[in-house]
């Protein structure tokens, strides 16, 4: 029997821990988890679950492949992936970060024993998506992988106070139709479109006007249109919305400093825009019984206007009035002139 001294014991000990510490601490062919890295557009870090596309820079670290290792490579206008001279030409547009390592495994198996790959992006393609009109922060923002309606406007800052309620949606027909019932196909063809009302957007756990954004769509928010108060009113003109859907006509009328001492309540009158055109439809409104609590008040929309007729049986009587008065002054003249 062959013994060791404790020199060649001792070692051998110190050649089998330094073996251990070397081995890759994963199983074989298991991915990776990824680091933190520094994209092209500021990003600190990718997702796994990031959707790859054209214009994406991406580097693979294989183990024991360094012909493809640690080397950029861009994503081409078609979705592919030159690894030359080891797989040629790999397709990894629409695929995650994960499916596309996937996909590298089953393509190194027949090549290396246990193969191990990890992919990271370097740099993000421009996927531009414009907010433009009455947001807190219009601008193009990019969209680096799915992201849905509501999280953009709300990561965006959301809506400026004086915007509208209603969002509009326009997507090239390059992307596909807009997903939603009353989407509408632009008479060219190139686009569809479609309004969200943003209290069924952001009220809703899973709306489904709450889709999933695509390069190139424009969302867009008008400025709210005022409430207009017109007539016998102790203030008229414009009152802005603000935040709100409608306002009620008894807070109109408190916000214009309340009724003229002629109005006739009883017989006002909404005037609301017709759509598509420029006339007005007539609803009438008894303020009167509303302001004294016997009927329910009536919410006013943006750009409608409330009308306050002056009372004719005050207007009667204040023409009365101007004629008794110099008839009154002409029979004391002659009153005074006889004595």
């Amino acid at each position: 029997m062959k013994t060791f001294s404790k020199a060649t014991i001792l070692a051998a000990c110190l050649a089998i821990a330094s073996a251990a510490q070397q081995a890759p601490a994963t199983a074989p062919g298991a991915q990776v988890a990824q680091q933190p890295i520094q994209g092209g557009n500021g990003a600190d870090q990718i997702r796994p679950t990031y959707v790859l596309g054209p214009g994406d820079v991406i580097t693979l670290r294989a183990f024991g492949v360094e012909e493809i290792s640690d080397r950029p490579y861009r994503i081409d206008s078609e979705g592919d992936v030159n690894l030359a001279p080891i797989l040629g030409k790999v397709h990894a547009a629409g695929l995650s970060v994960e499916q596309f390592e996937a996909s590298l495994l089953e393509r190194l198996r027949p090549i290396q024993r246990n193969p191990q790959v990890t992919v990271q992006v370097t740099q993000f393609r421009i996927d531009p998506v414009y907010l433009v009109g009455a947001f807190r922060a219009p601008g193009m923002i990019n969209l680096q992988g799915r992201r849905t309606l509501r999280e953009v406007l709300t990561t965006q800052g959301g809506l400026a106070p004086n915007a509208s309620r209603r969002i509009k949606v326009i997507r090239q027909s390059e992307s596909g139709p807009i997903p939603l019932p009353n989407a509408i196909t632009d008479a060219d063809g190139r686009s569809t479109s479609v309004e969200i009302p943003l209290s069924s957007l952001m009220e809703s756990v899973n709306p489904a006007e709450d889709i999933v954004l695509q390069p190139y769509d424009r969302i867009s928010v008008d400025r709210s249109e005022p409430v207009y108060v017109t007539g016998e009113v102790n203030k008229v003109g414009a009152v802005e919305l603000g935040d709100r859907d409608y306002i009620y006509t008894t807070q109109l009328i408190t916000s214009v400093g309340g009724l003229g001492k002629d109005a006739a309540p009883e017989k006002a009158r909404i005037l609301r825009p017709v759509l598509n055109t420029s006339q007005r439809a007539e609803i009438p409104v008894d303020l009167k019984k509303i302001l004294a609590g016997q009927a329910s008040d009536f919410p006013l929309m943006p750009n409608d206007v409330l009308y306050v007729p002056r009372s004719s049986h005050k207007m009667a009587l204040s023409k009365v009035g101007l004629i008794a008065l110099p008839m009154a002054t002409s029979f004391i003249y002659v009153l005074v002139t006889r004595l």
